[in-house]
């Protein structure tokens, strides 16, 4: 599913009508029509009911308008809040505005915090009539809105928030709840809490950012009439990383009759240090349990038999130089070592000690290898990131917001406010190279970039994931499948997809407080589902 920025999503409505002879006007007619079906489906019928419409600048207001007329078609009658004057809107809410007045139809400029004091009266009068409430519309701002909202619209949009307000009547956003950001979800100095959002066209990425759920209700995606082909007119090159996506990334995971453990793919795993052995132990876990032919784990000499106890179905290689850690003493054994295997990960539990960092950036220099570089390797690669090799093959991130600022340079509070455009940042900084360079940032609607700028947003996991190790997990889900013939971004893709899912499988089965090694254990249940 495509998922246009708000500047593109205007370019894709200009494009319907300029390029495709579609009347803006009829889209925003299909808009307010298609809503009310919506709103029927959702909340049942409309009849012997009054709606309160919040209407502001722009084609948002002018969809009100039309949700309103429509709704009197139906037996409800709409009363009109305007929170800017009404002859301010554009040409096609004009429109719709001369059909609402001569319709005769209530209209009630709120021009201030006196005037948003009155809101509650105005509605009561209906309610004496003993005609409930069917439906308060969020008509205020739509996808363009880039500013704080304050004063007296800011006022009305606490009084639709309040719980007194119209007991609870549910809240239908026009497009995207007023105050919330399209792109990065960021509200806006405050936002309208909507039970339903009505989005035309496509859902906008501020849709799937962490928390949006709270402030958007249930997102349904409107057809408006606006023609697919105007894709080709503009580039959109973020997408949701839904089943439909990636069940057509993972067909190479089928498997054939004649499969055996060499066809599935070696993946080695540099990982663990003395206290940190827990973080190997998981990653080897996830790529087992993702489909991958072998396992081999690099790991110090003195803690190789804690692994050897633990981990029967993986080969452990000690390394004679790394005491308690990784150590660029064992590079070439690990060179010769990585050159049978189809992919490497590392970072998990490595620690940050003077030899382990020379070795990872020895690693991320010379591997052809596809690698992965996780938690404490790529806090390596941030204090050094200016001097940093070419690297010999193609190159996966994993980090999370905190690695990620690490990385930028900048406050993670600048990360987490935009994590589109900081997973962006984050990978332009090794696209260098000819090589592949893919960065995912971890986290609630995981954000996976890779070469050319294009990205998508996962659509799986839950919040019992914020537990320690699943990150581990995750590592080696996606180096399995870089083993198993997958490309880095599909693997990355198709990888935080599969750890999602498989946690959304345990918190149905039991809630939260699953494991990070059970989230391992789940992954065959979720591949199956996938592909089946």
């Amino acid at each position: 599913m495509k998922l246009p920025t708000g500047a593109q999503m205007q370019r894709l409505d200009r494009s319907a009508s300029e390029d495709f002879a579609v009347p803006s006007l009829l889209l925003m007619e299909n808009a307010g029509l298609q809503t009310v079906l919506l709103m029927e489906r959702e909340l049942g019928p409309a009849g012997q009911s009054f709606a309160a419409i919040f209407v502001g600048p722009g084609n948002n207001g002018g969809d009100g308008l039309v949700i309103g007329r429509h709704l009197l078609q139906r037996g409800c009658q709409p009363l009109f809040f305007f929170l800017v004057p009404p002859d301010s809107l554009p040409a096609d809410g004009a429109t719709n505005l001369e059909i609402v007045r001569r319709l005769g139809l209530p209209v009630h400029l709120i021009d201030s915090s006196e005037r948003v004091a009155e809101i509650p009266d105005l509605c009561n009068r209906s309610l004496s009539r003993n005609l409930p409430c069917y439906v308060v519309v969020d008509a205020i701002f739509g996808i363009g809105l880039c500013r704080s909202i304050t004063g007296h619209i800011a006022e009305a949009i606490a009084l639709i928030n309040h719980p007194a307000f119209l007991r609870q009547t549910p809240v239908v956003a026009v497009d995207i709840p007023s105050g919330m950001e399209a792109d990065s979800g960021r509200i806006l100095g405050c936002c309208v809490q909507a039970d339903h959002t009505a989005t035309y066209g496509w859902a906008k990425p501020g849709h799937f950012q962490p928390g949006s759920g709270a402030w958007t209700g249930k997102v349904d995606i409107i057809d408006i009439g606006i023609p697919a082909l105007t894709l080709q007119k503009v580039e959109v090159r973020t997408e949701l990383a839904d089943q439909e996506l990636v069940t057509s990334l993972a067909q190479p995971l089928r498997r054939r009759g004649d499969a055996h453990k060499g066809t599935n793919g070696r993946l080695l795993l540099i990982a663990g240090s003395t206290g940190m052995t827990g973080a190997a132990i998981l990653a080897a876990r996830g790529a087992l349990h993702a489909g991958v032919g072998l396992v081999s784990l690099a790991v110090p000499a003195d803690l190789n038999h804690i692994f050897e106890t633990t981990l029967p179905e993986v080969i452990t290689v000690p390394l004679p130089a790394s005491k308690g850690q990784c150590s660029d003493e064992d590079l070439e054994q690990i060179l010769a070592l990585a050159d049978t295997c189809s992919a490497v990960v590392v970072g998990p539990g490595i620690g940050q000690a003077l030899a382990t960092a020379k070795l990872v950036l020895a690693l991320y220099g010379q591997l052809r290898k596809p690698l992965l570089v996780d938690a404490d390797a790529l806090n390596i690669l941030a204090t050094c990131r200016d001097d940093l090799p070419d690297p010999a093959g193609p190159r996966i991130f994993t980090p999370h917001p905190g690695e990620l600022s690490r990385l930028l340079a900048e406050p993670v509070e600048m990360v987490v406010e935009n994590r589109l455009q900081a997973a962006r940042r984050g990978q332009a900084l090794f696209v260098a190279t000819a090589q592949p360079t893919v960065l995912v940032l971890k986290g609630a609607g995981t954000v996976t970039v890779g070469t050319g700028g294009k990205t998508t947003i996962n659509s799986t996991g839950n919040p019992g994931m914020a537990a320690a190790g699943m990150g581990d997990v995750l590592s080696g889900v996606i180096g399995a499948l870089l083993c198993q013939g997958l490309a880095p971004q599909a693997a990355a893709v198709v990888g935080v997809y599969l750890h999602g899912a498989a946690a959304d499988l345990l918190v149905g089965q039991q809630g939260v407080g699953y494991l990070a090694g059970e989230v391992a254990a789940a992954l065959p249940q979720a591949r199956k589902a996938l592909l089946d």
